[in-house]
């Protein structure tokens, strides 16, 4: 065992003994379920992240009627240049809610940060009080600071960059705050399994946003338990992501000014410093080993929940990955770059996991960047290409191609769905990814999605992430956490953590 390990395994001991120590103090009725907001109440939200997703999400929880933002945070007090999936996408979104035409106007993109939010916020509740005007809502720049000042805050939703989010989390788990997050749990495996650990430690109510809401799920649990293929051996997903820069292989050498209004050291959170760049911030900072998590970490969590729900998937024994190059002239010669700072164009990898139950072992498959599976013989049949994004199931008896979160099944060709009977629906069908985390809050059932069920899948993206930026097949032992002789690998499971930022 290295001296590093040694020391993150002894200070996440210190933590968890802590963390235990303040269980033991709070008073008797919350132990075990803390904060828990009786189901009457509304549940009093500090929102964290300010940016285009952060905004796309508050929307429809500032219409919930059983919840209240009360404060909001991000380092960027405010500024129109974050990028939209289309021209003034968001801001149109914004206009339609707040029923204002010229919300924004002349805008260059999206119109976002802490201040934006909170007017956001206010102008909506304002309405409800027929009052265009509302001082309910703070905002702040430092999470850490809405933490300690917002005495009566019951959860956290977090919708920053990956790299924050399990400090985030961690920070707001350990003051007893139920906590919903975008995907990822974290971007490094020591902060995921931290997170799950702290969660499990003070009992609070966790969610990670991953299509734990799909109703496709139970219906292809029924049908592949069922045996409408037969076991299955092998799953594809495929994704067009990346849709944002990647494969560069240095960080920016120019360094702009930091802009008005952003703090650029809030920003890089527990990342080591280094001069600010617009390459790394708002949607682009999903490209970058530091910040994000690519396309897999982007869009893995979305279809990984399914497939792991309906093949009872656990943690995988293995993976290897293949990935994109990129090549320059230098000198009138072709030299093969070399990426050590994000993750690659398109990429190819796969997890072997074991026999579980009563289904066999099985090899996960994931295709990005353009990249996707060769067509099955069944569509050529039918005469249909092959999607640009979808999940097939390989079994012995037949496959099953999906929509890439897995709406939409087909038996294929067209001739074996039309002569497929549909077993009758057994299971329950999920609520909202929202509901369900509402009530875990509340003291309910937990939700689908919590920290805990969720870690498995999360695990396996994160290996993954790992065997991107590793030539060779790598041998997993998760009790240990740790690639058996691959020192290179295992160093990559954790951050290298600014000063006082350390978890």
């Amino acid at each position: 065992m290295t001296d590093k390990k040694m020391h993150i395994n002894r200070r996440q001991f210190i933590d968890a003994t802590a963390i235990a120590a303040a269980v033991t103090v709070v008073p008797h009725h919350v132990i075990g379920r803390p904060n828990q907001v009786a189901p009457g109440n509304k549940i009093n939200i500090g929102y964290v992240g300010c940016g285009t997703q952060g905004i796309r999400q508050l929307m429809p929880a500032l219409e919930r009627s059983d919840v209240r933002i009360v404060a909001v945070c991000d380092p960027n007090r405010g500024s129109d240049d974050y990028p939209e999936w289309s021209e003034q996408e968001l801001n149109n979104k914004v206009r339609k809610f707040l029923d204002d035409p010229d919300w924004a106007k002349g805008a260059r993109g999206g119109l976002c940060g802490r201040e934006v939010v909170q007017e956001i916020v206010n102008r909506h509740y304002g309405k409800q009080k027929r009052s265009r005007k509302s001082s309910d809502c703070r905002a702040y720049a430092d999470f850490r600071e809405m933490l300690e000042k917002e005495k009566d805050l019951d959860a956290v939703y977090i919708m920053t960059p990956d790299h924050l989010h399990g400090t985030v989390a961690i920070h707001a788990m350990r003051q007893h705050k139920h906590v919903i997050v975008h995907k990822p749990i974290a971007n490094v495996l020591y902060e995921t399994r931290l997170a799950r650990d702290t969660a499990r430690e003070t009992g609070v109510a966790t969610h990670l946003f991953c299509s734990a809401g799909q109703t496709s799920t139970p219906t292809l649990c029924e049908w592949i338990w069922g045996g409408a293929i037969g076991p299955i051996r092998e799953v594809h997903n495929w994704s067009k992501r990346p849709v944002w820069p990647q494969g560069m292989t240095e960080r920016p050498s120019d360094t702009p000014p930091v802009p008005d209004g952003l703090d650029w050291d809030l920003w890089l959170g527990p990342v080591p410093h280094r001069p600010y760049h617009p390459a790394y911030t708002h949607a682009v900072f999903r490209g970058w080993y530091d910040f994000g998590t690519g396309a897999l970490g982007d869009m893995g969590h979305y279809s990984f929940y399914q497939i792991f729900r309906i093949l009872k998937l656990g943690i995988p024994l293995s993976v290897e990955a293949s990935r994109s190059q990129y090549w320059s002239i230098r000198d009138y010669a072709w030299r093969k770059e070399i990426n050590t700072v994000s993750f690659p164009r398109a990429s190819v990898i796969h997890w072997q996991f074991p026999a579980r139950e009563d289904m066999p072992p099985v090899t996960l498959h994931w295709y990005d960047g353009g990249i996707r599976p060769p067509i099955p013989e069944e569509l050529e049949a039918d005469g249909e290409p092959m999607p640009e994004e979808g999940l097939l199931f390989v079994g012995d008896q037949g496959k099953i191609l999906a929509d890439f979160m897995g709406d939409k099944p087909r038996l294929i060709p067209k001739a074996r769905m039309s002569a497929f009977s549909p077993p009758p629906e057994t299971l329950p069908r999920p609520i909202g990814e929202f509901d369900q985390w509402l009530r875990a809050c509340k003291g309910g059932q937990a939700s689908d999605a919590s920290f805990e069920n969720v870690y498995p899948f999360a695990e396996t993206i994160l290996l993954g992430l790992v065997a991107l930026r590793i030539d060779k097949k790598l041998t997993w032992d998760s009790e240990k956490m740790e690639f058996p002789g691959e020192e290179e690998a295992n160093r990559l499971l954790y951050r290298e953590y600014r000063e006082g930022w350390e978890l």
